[in-house]
């Protein structure tokens, strides 16, 4: 029992800034964002403070960084968590008004430039998956789905989405940022406001960062020529994703099945191609792909491998997934007028770049391991910890690259990446896509297969022929269910039909069906006669296949 019940008492030091800088740190991250790098950022925005306060401006830097690290917690919790570690020190301890005040003291503008400063491409030129035949890989995307509190300040420059169904509960920024698809680090950001809706207009405020040696990989959004021709003006190739209805003149064939056109000047190459990816479970999912390139070399690019390249750039999805759910875990942003949310925005943007600089340093020390098989997970919560027992702010002996976040990335490494298509769950009752059903499977499935299919138009004939000229006639549209809905009452123009029985009949799910039977209603179409039953405003003509969709 005494051995057991022996104790044994830890001393450690802690070298941090000295009085009452002694607070402004991120733990280990401060590595990455020194103290002379925040002073002189703070010289150059001009927001240093006009004397030595309780409160001075480089702690406020650091404390609205570390706000990003807490999501959950008020300005006071989070300063709580900064002196921590630094206990036996005659520190301040300041109200949420004092450290509110710091806030609006420094503004947006120190942040925005930490961002500027430590914002690029992250990974080494033989780090695995960052290049294609010596090109860097790059991604432009916008995300409207970050929000920020419900207040007349917010809804002012960001406005309100509108749904089929109502107003959605919060204002969202409208970020757009360009990605570095294998470490997901990011080398620019733009925030927009509600006039920004387009995302090829905000993107072009980052069209200085694409250059010679990138390779920008665009979705439909970007399909625009005058943005396509700025990009490649730039020096930088692209690779996008083309609307199915832009028809690019065919002059010609080229052996793999591509072909060479032109667009508004720009000369590109366009892969059409069908996929079909088979499913463990014997399920399959198509999808047709026409892809627009200035990668024009067919020998060097073959279609079938652009076409197994474009996935990359979904990897900007995940670098939003890990800012919304894993960073901010999904809460609403705290400030309730512009210049806070754009402060804590550029914070927030900073950080997360802090520790994608973090886990590709640690991933690079083990050479040919993929960045993609680090955690962003494991990544945060070690920095979390480290900033509460204020370890590695200013490390003594020589340089430890990987560090204490980096050594728990790389025992934490993930697997191989998966082939794999996942379901899609629409979980909010306002959205758009709730009653469209795009034929996914219904559950997570491994890809055991994928084939594709180039489709090689026929050469245009005669010039400023469309492609719908010279295609096959396209094929009747199948009754939309607004039309299957009409028919079946219309066996019975004259009772009242209740949505489950409707629902019944076209098995589908009831409670999807009454939402669009009271939207309908509101349209015209139907009269609401009692609650959850309908019937015909007056006994309709007869169904055709070729009408328009549903409002």
């Amino acid at each position: 029992m005494r051995t057991e019940s022996a104790t044994t008492t830890i001393t450690r030091a802690v070298t941090v800034a000295a009085g009452v800088f002694a607070p402004g740190h991120l733990g280990e991250l401060t590595q990455y964002l020194p103290f002379e790098l925040v002073d002189d950022v703070l010289a150059q925005t001009r927001t240093v403070q006009h004397r030595l306060r309780d409160l001075p401006s480089r702690t406020g830097v650091y404390f609205v960084l570390a706000l990003g690290l807490f999501p959950r917690l008020g300005c006071a919790l989070v300063w709580g968590k900064l002196i921590a570690g630094l206990a036996g020190m005659p520190l301040p301890r300041p109200s949420e008004k004092a450290l509110r005040d710091l806030r609006r003291r420094l503004g947006p503008e120190p942040l925005k430039a930490l961002f500027e400063v430590v914002a690029g491409p992250l990974a080494q030129p033989r780090t695995p998956g960052v290049r294609f035949r010596g090109l860097r890989t790059v991604a432009f995307d916008g995300c409207s789905s970050l929000k920020v509190p419900d207040t007349s300040r917010n809804r002012s420059w960001l406005g309100r989405i509108r749904y089929r169904m109502g107003f959605a509960g919060y204002p969202t920024l409208r970020l757009m940022t360009l990605a570095e698809t294998g470490t997901r680090g990011l080398p620019g950001a733009a925030l927009g406001s509600a006039a920004d809706r387009d995302e090829a207009a905000l993107a072009r405020r980052l069209l200085p960062l694409p250059g010679p040696g990138m390779l920008v990989l665009l979705d439909r959004a970007f399909d625009a020529s005058a943005f396509l021709a700025d990009i490649a003006g730039a020096g930088a190739m692209l690779l996008a994703r083309s609307k199915s209805t832009r028809n690019p003149p065919v002059p010609g064939h080229l052996p793999d099945g591509s072909y060479l056109s032109s667009l508004d000047g720009l000369r590109v190459r366009i892969i059409e191609a069908d996929l079909t990816m088979t499913g463990a479970d014997g399920s399959w999912v198509r999808d047709r792909y026409r892809l627009i390139t200035t990668l024009l070399d067919h020998r060097r690019f073959p279609a079938e491998t652009l076409v197994r390249l474009y996935h990359e750039r979904w990897e900007i999805e995940s670098a939003y997934l890990a800012l919304r759910h894993t960073l901010l875990d999904g809460h609403v942003l705290r400030s309730g007028d512009r210049p806070g949310v754009e402060q804590e925005l550029w914070a927030l943007l900073t950080l997360y770049q802090l520790l994608r600089m973090a886990m590709v340093t640690a991933v690079q020390t083990r050479p040919g391991t993929d960045p993609d098989r680090a955690s962003f997970t494991t990544a945060m919560e070690a920095a979390r910890d480290e900033l509460t027992a204020a370890r590695g702010i200013c490390p003594d002996g020589p340089a430890d690259l990987p560090g204490t976040i980096g050594r728990a990335v790389l025992a934490t490494l993930l697997p191989a990446r998966r082939l794999r298509y996942s379901a899609r769950k629409v979980k909010c009752a306002t959205s758009r896509y709730l009653n469209r059903d795009d034929g996914r499977p219904h559950t997570v499935t491994a890809v055991t297969a994928i084939d594709i299919t180039v489709c090689t138009p026929p050469v245009d004939l005669k010039p400023g022929r469309t492609r719908r000229d010279r295609s096959t006639p396209r094929p009747a549209r199948p009754p939309t269910r607004r039309h299957r809905v009409t028919a079946i009452m219309s066996t019975d123009p004259h009772r009242a039909w209740s949505g489950r029985e409707l629902a019944l009949q076209l098995q589908v799910k009831p409670r999807n069906l009454l939402t669009q039977l009271g939207e309908w209603a509101r349209l015209g179409f139907l009269t609401r006669t009692d609650f959850g039953a309908y019937a015909l405003n007056t006994p309709p003509g007869p169904t055709s296949s070729t009408t328009a969709s549903d409002p």
